[in-house]
């Protein structure tokens, strides 16, 4: 049985953002993967959505699925890498591969405060905030990570990334990550953007090379 991909759009933990969601699985699916929309819960604290996912594994396995990869978009970022690294959780009850694309990574930073209050409320304590933090989670033990991000997006700045890319780093995780030079927030599978376009071509290699996807599949979303 093939990776099964599970498709996190993102929203700002408030909606679900459709391009996000069935495009994406559909080029999955054109790589050779099984794929599928989790719209997990949003207006709701945490640890409801990533419960939720944590159930959609659970269920997977369940029906003999032996590797689960998870893609996120912006808050569905934050939840693909929350699912990847929350701690005191089973070895099967993680993804085996995580791809992060303009994530919410972290919380304790003051910009792009709405994703932190949909998920924790505007009053969260430093301790929670840590807590729900990607670059604080990692270890030795997270699986692989592929990332990307534009450097002038505005909305979620491209310091998320690179806080969780040192992460990784310093703990010795597999991980790739690419940063394009232009490219606003929320692009999706960013078919009419010449430069963070690439991405889906990048990530259909790495896959490929983490053994998710057949090489001969390594094509881009759309032609360019």
């Amino acid at each position: 049985m093939p990776l099964h991909m599970i498709v996190l759009p993102g929203g700002g933990y408030e909606h679900h953002a459709t391009h996000e969601a069935e495009p994406v699985a559909e080029w999955l699916g054109s790589l050779g993967l099984e794929a599928g929309v989790l719209r997990y819960p949003v207006a709701t604290r945490h640890p409801g959505p990533l419960l939720a996912v944590q159930a959609e594994i659970a269920g997977l396995r369940r029906r003999g699925v032996r590797r689960i990869g998870v893609i996120g978009f912006s808050a569905g970022g934050h939840l693909a890498g929350h699912a990847a690294l929350a701690p005191d959780v089973r070895p099967d009850g993680r993804p085996d591969l995580a791809v992060l694309c303009y994530p919410v990574v972290s919380m304790l930073p003051e910009h792009h405060a709405g994703s932190r209050e949909q998920l924790l409320g505007a009053d969260a304590p430093a301790a929670q905030r840590r807590e729900a933090s990607l670059e604080e989670l990692v270890t030795p033990q997270a699986p692989p990570f592929f990332l990307w991000h534009s450097s002038d997006d505005k909305v979620v700045p491209v310091e998320h990334s690179y806080r969780l890319a040192r992460a990784l780093a310093a703990h010795d995780v597999p991980h790739e990550l690419h940063v394009f030079p232009h490219g606003r927030h929320g692009l999706g599978l960013a078919e009419d953007d010449e430069s963070a376009g690439q991405w889906t071509r990048l990530c259909a290699r790495w896959l490929a090379g983490v053994g998710a996807a057949a090489p001969a599949a390594q094509g881009t979303a759309g032609a360019r």
